[in-house]
């Protein structure tokens, strides 16, 4: 319960009574407002009744009859009754009523003053009559002459109006009582609160608490002000006039003026937040903590605390060094071997250290360790690689230079023995300065002072050393700089050895997939072609491209993507590039080749997944385990990311290769081009216009799905330029395939159709290679060309034996005017046999074309797929031996299907001037010995 002495009780008596006076107040002035708001709408009721009558229909007609009342009453009656009037009565211009609702009055005078309704006005007074005080409003009746005819009055008791207020009395009781009850409510939480503000205490209590606390206030040892928001100093207790050395007179006068030091009296005036900043007060240091009053419910304003921490300064000091080191080290396991780059990791190292730790740094590593071979034991000849903290041009330290140490230098010894060397002063150290007087007397000119050498050791071998030096303006390293240089060098160390197994296995690796990937071209007369491949940086993929000859001068061109990094995609793309090498041999369509890769690719996945089900090993496993030693003592993470980069997962499947396969024919300049979730091609065409033409693009290889793959068909004018390349030429993590696409349109139409390949592809890596790619980048730029009519020579062939000498005469004429009599004896054979063959086994249509390439290609195409077998025949045998006559003189032959049928082709090369077998005989007893009779 309240105490009605106590500051919050009192408080609640008031604001109760100021409230239950507030609701009285209201209630009676609701009261009023409801008893004239009855009288007025009274008379606006019976004024409305009394016109609405007067005017309507009939009621002066009715007036003017025999009989007015017989007429007026019943419509008198029933207008009372449905306006809710107390009467309504119509009387003449003399006073005498016509109607009245008792019946017992009609016939009598009128009382009252009526006169001033005659003026065609309601006439309306109030009355208290027998019905009750009433409002009374008269109106006259006119004809259509203007003449007055009678008058209408309307009464209604006030009463009648005041029952709406009456019956709305309770609601407003209620709501009176409500808002008494929720202002005593409120009124009692305010008080609840200031009771447990003010600890229920009475004023004299409170004013002896403050006297309490004031004296507490002088009685602390630590200075406390309170600064107004204008800079008056408001309060001083008695430590901050010691410390201060305050004046008496120091309230009300502003801190500028008290004669403090101008910083101290600076951050004083400022009024901004401080947290232990430490500031000279005469001869003591002062940690200062401001705060401001505003937020805590006093006036604009700061309190101050102050605290003497002179005894204190020196063990902060070291304090702040050891945290230094801590944090310094925490920063070296985040900066050093961000990369694994050798050098890269060396000059993180030496950036780490420089200027927090050392004035200049040094990284010397043998040399079998840079090019990621194991360390050889010391003694062995070591290269800088790092230097921080001279200039670059600088003669002391040279970047790159060899370095060897005299065996009995205490760098040496440090080395053989792998222990950190600390020398306080270089001038004094003569076996130091004996190893190299020229440089060491260079290094002691250059204002160097002290040394700390700690060899970089990983796995219990040195792989180098890094020295800290430190300038004469600095002080000499000590014991405690050993261990942190120590610390900070094995950590180090572990990134170099992660980045010298990486350099080893990217190399590895690079040598693998440069080897898989074609070394030079094949030679052929239909395209111009150039091409490049870059390895990504964090580590080889598995792209590729490929230029595969076709039977009748035709080339293919593949650029593929095998989804992955290291080993694994790189031996993946192997696989595929010898498979599409292999399908290409049987002479397919784009379509049908990607179809068959992609059962191949199927396949593959499904056999591994079947090892991986049966719990079969990888060579990634038994790595993991070989190396679950070290990645307990630390470096064994980076080393199993640096592993897993190069090498993959041995026993991932393929699913997220892709393939683009297109085949171009010199004849007519037609390519036929495919894609199995790949990239689509970029076309420049002679006249400057660049394009990317839309090629059906099918799933990737290993998710088609036995989905047919579709082909696109395009013919090019000579001189198009036809590029194929993987996304990462493209896009990368800065740009989006859009804008990768765009560029390339751009460093295509740059520089004109005149552009050979090789400056094609040199134009487009320096418009669209990123500083460090994250993914391979296989490009090929294929310049078209067309075989000229004249070395293309076409007949029809009629379904007669009789056709066969005199096409073969034609196809003779056409060699003699190529040049190409010394063939012409194995070709005349060739062509006898191949189109006696369609003649006899085939169907129409029947065609021979002779293609003048680089070699002498033949063709003979008829309308059935049968496809001819090779074999040797029997000496009982009639035939069988025109295809092994083909074979012999020819240099290769084929057979490949087309929509309407099949082509069987011979190659022969220009320069053969006589067939296999003897020079003299021209191979032909050769030949025939083969069915000689065995001797008996």
């Amino acid at each position: 319960m309240l105490n009605v002495h106590s500051v919050a009780g009192q408080v609640l008596v008031l604001q109760i009574a100021l409230i239950v006076l507030l609701v009285a107040a209201a209630g009676a002035t609701l009261a009023l407002q409801a008893q004239q708001a009855s009288l007025q709408e009274a008379k606006q009721r019976s004024a409305v009744a009394a016109l609405a009558f007067a005017h309507a229909p009939g009621t002066a007609a009715a007036m003017e009859s025999a009989d007015p009342t017989a007429q007026l009453q019943p419509r008198t009656e029933a207008a009372r009754q449905e306006a809710g009037l107390d009467y309504l009565v119509a009387f003449s211009p003399s006073g005498i009523r016509w109607t009245h609702p008792n019946p017992k009055l009609i016939g009598k005078h009128v009382p009252g003053n009526y006169a001033p309704a005659f003026n065609g006005r309601p006439y309306t007074t109030t009355s208290t009559s027998h019905f009750g005080r009433a409002v009374d409003s008269t109106v006259a009746v006119k004809n259509d002459d203007g003449r007055v005819v009678g008058l209408i009055a309307a009464g209604i008791k006030v009463q009648r109006t005041n029952e709406w207020a009456l019956q709305r009395r309770p609601l407003l009781i209620v709501s009176a009582a409500g808002a008494l009850l929720v202002g005593i409510a409120g009124t009692a939480l305010v008080s609840r609160r200031l009771r447990r503000q003010t600890h229920g205490l009475d004023p004299a209590e409170m004013t002896r608490m403050y006297d309490h606390h004031d004296a507490v206030l002088h009685a602390v040892r630590e200075g406390v002000l309170i600064i107004g928001g204008d800079g008056r100093l408001l309060l001083a207790n008695d430590e901050a006039r010691r410390l201060l050395a305050l004046p008496q007179d120091a309230e009300r006068r502003r801190i500028t003026e008290l004669g403090l030091e101008p910083d101290l009296a600076d951050l004083l005036a400022s009024g901004r937040a401080a947290t232990d900043e430490v500031h000279p007060a005469g001869d003591r240091l002062l940690a200062v903590n401001i705060r401001p009053t505003a937020p805590y419910g006093g006036l604009p304003g700061t309190a101050v605390t102050l605290r003497d921490t002179t005894e204190l300064q020196a063990l902060t000091g070291k304090a702040e060094i050891a945290q230094r080191r801590l944090k310094l080290l925490y920063d070296a396991g985040m900066r050093i071997g961000s990369t694994l780059d050798i050098a890269r990791t060396a000059e993180e190292l030496a950036a780490i250290a420089v200027p927090h730790f050392a004035d200049v740094v040094s990284v010397e590593l043998l040399e079998p360790v840079l090019r990621g071979e194991e360390p050889t034991r010391w003694p062995a000849p070591m290269r800088r690689l790092a230097v921080r903290g001279v200039p670059e041009d600088s003669a002391v330290y040279r970047v790159g230079e060899r370095i060897r140490f005299v065996p009995d230098s205490p760098v040496a010894a440090g080395l053989a023995d792998a222990h950190a060397v600390v020398i306080p002063d270089l001038r004094a150290e003569h076996k130091w300065r004996a190893q190299d007087p020229d440089d060491t007397q260079r290094i002691l000119d250059n204002g160097i002072r002290s040394l700390i050498a700690v060899p970089l050791r990983a796995r219990g071998v040195v792989l180098g050393l890094v020295n800290f030096w430190r300038a004469e303006t600095s002080e000499v390293f000590g014991d405690e700089d050993l261990s942190f240089a120590e610390e900070l060098a094995a950590r180090a160390a572990v990134s170099i050895d992660n980045a010298r197994r990486y350099t080893r296995e990217h190399a590895t690796t690079i040598t693998l997939q440069r080897s898989l990937l074609p070394r030079a071209l094949p030679e052929q007369s239909a395209l111009e072609v150039a091409h490049r491949y870059l390895p990504a940086q964090a580590g080889v993929g598995g792209d590729w491209f490929d230029l595969i000859p076709l039977p009748g001068a035709r080339v293919a061109l593949v650029v593929g993507d095998v989804v992955g990094h290291g080993l694994h995609a790189a031996a993946t793309m192997g696989r595929l590039r010898t498979a599409v090498l292999n399908f290409s041999a049987l002479d397919l369509p784009p379509d049908e080749l990607l179809g068959h890769l992609d059962e191949l690719v199927n396949h593959i996945d499904t056999d591994e997944a079947r090892t991986n089900e049966r719990g079969g090993g990888s060579w990634g496993d038994e790595a993991e385990e070989a190396t679950g030693a070290e990645g307990a003592s630390g470096g064994g993470g980076a080393r199993a990311a640096a592993e897993s980069s190069l090498v993959g997962d041995s026993g991932a499947a393929i699913t997220g290769a892709t393939c683009l396969y297109a085949i171009y024919d010199p004849v007519d300049g037609r390519v036929t081009l495919a894609r199995a979730g790949h990239p689509g091609p970029a076309l420049a065409r002679p006249d400057g216009t660049v394009s990317f033409p839309e090629v059906p693009v099918a799933p990737p290889l290993g998710l088609g799905g036995g989905m047919p793959v579709e082909t696109a068909e395009l013919t090019l004018p000579e001189g198009s330029r036809l590029v194929l390349y993987t996304n990462g030429l493209i896009e990368n993590r800065d740009r989006d395939i859009d804008a990768g696409l765009e560029l390339l349109r751009t460093a295509l139409a740059r520089g004109g159709p005149d552009r050979s390949p090789e400056r094609t592809c040199g134009d487009v890596l320096a418009a669209l290679l990123p500083q460090r790619p994250s993914d391979d980048i296989a490009l090929l730029v294929a310049r078209t060309r067309l075989l000229t009519p004249d070395r293309i020579a076409e007949w029809e062939v009629p379904s007669d034996p009789a056709a066969v000498g005199p096409i073969r005469s034609a196809c003779m004429r056409t060699l003699e005017s190529w040049g190409l009599d010394e063939i012409g004896f194995t070709t005349e054979l060739i062509l006898s046999e191949l189109i006696t063959n369609a003649i006899r086994y085939g169907a129409q249509p029947i065609r021979v074309r002779l293609l003048h390439d680089r070699a002498l290609i033949c063709e003979v195409s008829d309308g059935t797929s049968a496809s001819p077998h090779l074999r040797r025949a029997t000496t009982t045998d009639e035939g069988g031996r025109g295809l092994f006559l083909v074979a012999q003189f020819a240099q290769r032959w084929g057979t490949r299907y087309t929509p309407d049928g099949k082509v069987i082709w011979t190659e022969q090369t220009l320069d053969a001037t006589h067939p296999p077998g003897d020079a003299d005989d021209g191979g032909i007893d050769t030949l025939l010995a083969q069915w000689d009779d065995p001797t008996p």
